[in-house]
């Protein structure tokens, strides 16, 4: 094989990876699954190029069919891997959490979304009389919460209403209907920024922002109780924003998918 035989037969390999990436984000961005069409329309590759990546995915489990529905969705393997990258996640993320903590001298935790709920990856907890305490692996709404919230308005809406229940839990009298959440959730898209207050549980609130990495779409949050909080939003507003740039420069971001 010539120097050009072989620059080709990368330049083909890394196109196939990017490809198979595509497809897999699409349907990472759509948990309910998507059709072979929709998939297709999403990557914006040809149906028959979908189809032979779709293929190769299966065969590795991680892709899988919806059944006599048809569709397709994110297989078992992809989970497993999932499961091994949070633990890459959770060292990388922990000494900032920590750092996050002590400039705010707050509770700051690392969350993914797990269905229509909240999973609490990892916490520090603040060091002082009146703190927020919360048990890592704790499944909570994301509807009633600020890291749930920037994890759903990233989804698509098509997403976001098959996702949601309807209608949404009740946890306290401020929770939000669904109506009211979606509404947020196009405003929260923009700036992926969110926060809550009293809408969880009363008394407290949170802020969050979204961390957009190779390992995934997580968010990180600072929570504190409202005698403490009703002041200082903006300040962990920015102190959230520093810490986002520095994991995110540390980490990267979910790269662009060439299609060419």
């Amino acid at each position: 094989m010539n120097d050009s035989e072989e620059s080709s037969a990368k330049h083909g390999g890394i196109q196939v990876i990017a490809r198979a990436a595509s497809v897999m984000r699409a349907l990472g961005s759509n948990p309910q699954g998507l059709s072979l069409g929709a998939i297709a329309q999403v990557v914006e590759l040809p149906r028959s190029t979908v189809q032979r990546i779709i293929n190769a995915l299966c065969v590795e489990h991680l892709v899988e069919t919806l059944g006599p529905a048809g569709g397709f969705r994110l297989g078992p393997a992809f989970g497993q891997l999932v499961t091994q990258a949070q633990v890459d996640i959770i060292s990388l993320v922990r000494p900032y959490l920590s750092a996050l903590s002590e400039e705010v001298q707050e509770s700051t935790c690392l969350a993914s979304l797990s269905g229509d709920k909240v999973y609490v990856l990892d916490r520090i907890v603040a060091e002082r009389e009146l703190r927020v305490v919360f048990p890592i692996g704790i499944h909570v709404p994301a509807t009633a919460t600020s890291g749930g919230k920037v994890l759903l308005a990233q989804l698509s809406s098509e997403a976001q209403q098959a996702l949601l229940p309807d209608p949404l839990p009740v946890c306290t009298p401020k929770s939000l209907g669904r109506a009211a959440l979606l509404e947020q959730l196009r405003a929260i898209k923009g700036r992926g920024a969110a926060n809550d207050q009293d809408e969880y549980i009363e008394g407290l609130c949170s802020y969050a922002v979204l961390l957009d990495t190779y390992l995934g779409h997580y968010s990180i949050s600072i929570v504190a109780p409202n005698s403490r909080a009703a002041a200082r939003g903006e300040a962990f507003q920015q102190a959230l924003q520093a810490c986002k740039q520095k994991i995110e420069e540390m980490i990267g971001r979910t790269p662009r998918v060439a299609q060419d």
